[in-house]
């Protein structure tokens, strides 16, 4: 079952108000099918602490505003590097570059549909997510693991 009408609401009033503060690389993933506790995820990330904090309160405001929507939980806030945002029908996660680098959430989740976004801009694009990147090590050959 893909992640409910609500669900994709909610994303795109979030990844709107990221956007507001210059979130980079605003990504929404269909976790529905893999997770039995939300639909989706919203991944976005900043370059420094405050950024990070600037978006998550925006992200906060507008669907505290716009859904009367408050997140059942918060994580990571005080620190600034990675701040989870649970709604139940989807997961807020704002990242500090290094962490987005570090933990690669969209490698994580790439066999999950991404969901279509409005960018920066305001047009729909879907982003393509590659399967390795060039500094990650090859997979062992059968002939060098013993």
């Amino acid at each position: 079952m893909p992640a409910t009408e609500r669900a994709i609401e909610l994303l795109t009033a979030a990844a709107e108000a990221a956007h507001d503060k210059k979130a980079e690389n605003v990504l929404a993933f269909d976790v529905s099918e893999q997770l039995a506790i939300t639909d989706a995820f919203l991944v976005a990330s900043a370059s420094n602490d405050r950024q990070v904090r600037a978006i998550v309160d925006a992200i906060e405001e507008k669907l505290r505003v716009d859904f009367d929507a408050k997140p059942v939980r918060r994580e990571g806030a005080r620190e600034g590097r990675w701040v989870l945002l649970d709604y139940l029908e989807i997961v807020v996660h704002v990242q500090h570059d290094e962490e987005r680098n570090f933990y690669s959430l969209e490698r994580l989740w790439r066999d999950c549909p991404i969901i279509p976004l409005p960018g920066a801009d305001g047009t729909i694009a879907v982003p393509v997510i590659a399967d390795r990147t060039a500094d990650e090590d090859p997979a062992p050959s059968p002939s060098s693991v013993e």
